[in-house]
């Protein structure tokens, strides 16, 4: 799937990212013996070390319309790996390719939670490029906040995960009490992939789980995709510049209050 290289995207027509100063650089890695490969996204005009986000893409994976929004997530507030949870061979170029990608993954939530704590592994072990490995958080995007979701019930050692626009369902709402992490869930409130059975099923989840510091926030008139610049089906999955713009500023604000007791001074 997908001829177009990794570096064909990074520079082949993201060349405005580098006016803006943000590095894209690929990151190569290894998952059960397989070919894996993410980007990292930063911007070079900060020195001091900055928290690490991992990023899952939606369900179109790694391509230039995800590293673009790698780069407007990292600015200059965090170092983002854009992470590959299909394999280097495998780039979707639409949903019916994506499709039975994921249907794989979702069905396999071990081997999902497994992918997802690699590339974890991965951004932890960059801290020699400015990551400051003490504060680090999982964010998502469709599948991705789904996939982040099952990250943190795995028990992974973030501080915060934030799912937008994202798959809310588990095989396993025990395995809420594994979660370590600060949940924030961004979604639509027309969001048909997404339907209130599903979020209410969320909630019992958390509720479950009184550890758990989490938070929903349903934005009204809001479908799914309402981050993807790109979805275009009025109903379903559709561009909302404003909920957009607040979805990013919640978690900005999210993840200032669980890094704050970590800032450096120096």
């Amino acid at each position: 799937m997908m001829e177009k290289t990794l570096a064909s995207l990074l520079f082949d027509g993201l060349e405005g990212l580098a006016d803006a100063g943000m590095v894209t650089r690929p990151v190569a890695y290894e998952i059960d013996g397989e070919p894996y490969e993410g980007v990292l996204v930063h911007d070079s005009s900060v020195q001091a070390p900055r928290p690490g986000l991992l990023m899952v893409p939606n369900w179109l994976g790694v391509n230039e319309a995800s590293v673009r929004k790698a780069a407007r997530v990292a600015r200059g507030k965090y170092a983002v790996l854009l992470a590959d949870l299909y394999g280097k061979a495998v780039r979707p170029r639409s949903p019916d390719e994506a499709r039975p990608v994921i249907a794989a993954l979702r069905a396999d939530r071990p081997l999902l939670r497994r992918r997802a704590r690699a590339a974890l592994g991965v951004l932890r072990g960059l801290k020699g490029e400015g990551i400051d490995a003490e504060r680090l958080g999982a964010i998502g995007f469709c599948f991705g906040g789904g996939a982040v979701l099952e990250l943190a019930r795995d028990g992974a050692p973030v501080k915060g995960v934030v799912s937008f626009h994202g798959n809310l369902d588990t095989p396993d709402p025990t395995a809420a009490a594994n979660i370590r992490a600060a949940i924030l869930v961004l979604h639509g409130a027309l969001d048909p992939a997404v339907p209130p059975e599903q979020v209410d099923a969320f909630v019992q989840e958390m509720k479950g789980a009184p550890q758990v510091d989490w938070q929903l926030v349903s934005y009204g008139q809001a479908v799914h995709s309402f981050t993807n610049p790109l979805a275009d089906a009025p109903g379903r999955a559709q561009y909302h510049p404003v909920v957009a713009k607040r979805a990013f500023c919640a978690m900005d604000a999210f993840f200032d209050e669980l890094f704050q007791p970590a800032h450096h001074t120096d």
